[in-house]
């Protein structure tokens, strides 16, 4: 075979095996999309629905929870009084008003109640102006409270006439004081055990003398637009 055979060989073999090596041509965009398996709509929107009705059914479950709880906090505080009125605002005497959110009629006179629903670690005092809560990675500070419990059973005084007039505010389970309670505060827990309900019958006289003013301070009062308990997260 000649040189020029030869050559012509290898060319040959050279073309064939670049021609191998090259990749396949790849489909067009529109063609890929074509190759598609076809959507199923009756499938998708069942799919869809199924999300949604899932999704309202935690909705749902999380509000019923929420309303159960609150109900629960108002009880816990409501049953402590042979009467009580609930989220009212109180004249300060200076031509404004106080929102109050319980005030109940116990066996001690009348009991001023600021309830408050925070979570986490709180750290206050007396003479604190802000008191701390640390929850978490979450750190932030809310006004000493019992300046505006004072500001209350003032207000509250000035209309209850000789009805015995305290306050307290209450911390739910969510909220705990590592260094221990500042004066006039309370756990919902223990609300019942320092005003425990007595029967009426055993304290009918008591209750008697006390209703008129009772009532006086009832009539004196108006709703309020905010909601119980303030919740702080």
């Amino acid at each position: 075979m000649g040189v020029a055979a030869l050559m012509g060989a290898a060319a040959s073999v050279r073309s064939a095996a670049l021609q191998s090596a090259a990749p396949a041509p790849q489909l067009a965009p529109l063609q890929a999309l074509a190759a598609l398996p076809p959507f199923d709509l009756e499938l998708g929107s069942s799919a869809v629905l199924a999300i949604i009705f899932i999704a309202l059914l935690v909705w749902l479950w999380r509000w019923e929870r929420r309303r159960r709880q609150r109900l629960a906090r108002i009880q816990a505080v409501t049953g402590c009084g042979f009467d009580h009125v609930r989220d009212v605002l109180v004249p300060d005497g200076q031509g404004g008003s106080l929102h109050v959110d319980f005030l109940l009629l116990t066996l001690r006179g009348i009991v001023v109640i600021d309830l408050r629903d925070v979570a986490g670690n709180i750290f206050g005092g007396d003479q604190m102006n802000e008191w701390t809560v640390m929850n978490g990675s979450q750190r932030f500070t809310f006004t000493n409270p019992q300046t505006g419990l004072y500001d209350r059973i003032a207000a509250v005084r000035a209309l209850a006439q000789d009805l015995p007039v305290e306050g307290r505010i209450v911390f739910t389970a969510r909220g705990r004081f590592p260094k221990g309670l500042p004066r006039h505060t309370l756990s919902l827990e223990s609300l019942s055990a320092e005003f425990p309900v007595s029967d009426r019958m055993t304290v009918s006289d008591l209750l008697e003398r006390w209703t008129p003013p009772w009532e006086l301070l009832k009539n004196s009062v108006s709703p309020s637009r905010l909601a119980v308990p303030r919740t702080v997260v």
